[in-house]
């Protein structure tokens, strides 16, 4: 159904937003074959063009970065204060390790005051992201040998299967990322409608940032971002608050908190799900924000902009949760958008 081994791949390379290097390297490697042209803008977003057979651009966009820390301070007695680079839901971080990317790559784990002597009021707070410390074993000489401030940290946690899921670290973004990539490998030997501009971007995680600089750049005349969105499919949860479901199929973005998706858009997706027997559902996402918000209006003329999302349990935090049906199905959605894009009716209706 999907390619497992180099989901796992993909989910496991380290990526903090501004220091993508290996992930970038990592996908160079695998989508240099697929397509046309590839290059690196200066930012660090990697365009890979397969040419069509009209001049129209349809960009679609998968972020790269992967929420993480970065150094800030090495105290005395060599533990390690950081700061947060992206979203991170504090209560999350407890007993987990992480990877400090210093001159070469060192394991330590998130410390915090232990419950045994914490004061009735600190017991029933909720913790903060300054309550954690990163401990890494090492005395104060020993750290600063190879770590510094301003060197990144991601978190370590490495992808398996459960039942019909894979659990992971970073399926947000890179689950996106690997279907990207299986789309153009499918697509190599088709032709297309018009050209695809498939954009790896860098820093989404803190403001949407490459996506911005890289839609400016290549000027599209549509946009498709690939992402996750929370699926709330879980005990306790009210039916209005669930997003998405796992298993229900591909999400088509209707809205979230950084772009209404063009009509057009979502029309022409659920046609073609429907078309393809492709299973999908609706997405409405009142918080947070995608490459769509960038690439819907950081081009000269603005561009017909919509999503295609993967449902995701648990996400933001180091036991994301997809469905390998939904994978697939988002698979054959985006396959499906970038062969038949000449075929609707792009003019207001």
């Amino acid at each position: 159904m999907i390619n497992v081994s180099l989901l796992k791949k993909i989910c496991e390379i380290p990526g903090a937003p501004g220091f993508e290097q290996r992930i970038r390297q990592f996908v160079l490697q695998e989508v240099t074959p697929l397509v046309d042209e590839v290059s690196v803008d200066s930012m660090g977003s990697i365009i890979a063009v397969k040419k069509g057979k009209n001049a129209k651009k349809v960009m679609v966009a998968a972020h790269l970065d992967e929420i993480s820390f970065i150094v800030t301070h090495i105290d005395d007695d060599g533990f390690l204060r950081i700061h947060t680079l992206g979203g991170f839901d504090p209560k999350t971080l407890t007993a987990q390790r992480v990877i400090v990317h210093g001159r070469k790559d060192v394991v330590g784990v998130m410390g915090s005051k232990p419950i045994h002597i914490m004061k009735p009021e600190e017991r029933n707070k909720a913790p903060q992201i300054h309550d954690y410390f990163v401990d890494v074993g090492m005395k104060k000489e020993e750290v600063e040998k190879i770590i510094s401030i301003g060197d990144p940290i991601t978190r370590e946690r490495e992808l398996i299967e459960m039942g019909d899921c894979v659990n992971s670290k970073s399926i947000d973004n890179r689950v996106s990322v690997f279907i990207l990539i299986e789309a153009l490998r499918e697509l190599k030997d088709k032709e297309l409608p018009f050209d695809v501009y498939g954009v790896f971007t860098v820093q989404e995680e803190v403001g949407i940032r490459g996506a911005i600089s890289a839609t400016h750049r290549i000027d599209p005349d549509f946009g498709i971002a690939v992402d996750t969105t929370i699926a709330f499919d879980v005990p306790g949860a009210q039916p209005h608050e669930m997003i998405s479901r796992l298993g229900h199929g591909a999400a088509i973005k209707i809205m979230d908190g950084g772009v209404i998706c063009d009509y057009r858009m979502v029309n022409y997706l659920k046609d073609l799900a429907k078309k393809h027997t492709i299973k999908w559902q609706p997405e409405i996402l009142t918080g947070g924000a995608t490459d769509a918000y960038g690439m819907q209006r950081s081009g000269k003329s603005g561009a017909i902009t919509g999503a295609i999302s993967i449902p995701t349990r648990h996400i933001h935090s180091v036991i994301e949760m997809a469905h390998k049906e939904d994978i697939r199905n988002c698979i054959d959605l985006l396959k499906a958008s970038l062969l038949n894009m000449d075929q609707f009716d792009w003019n207001h209706q």
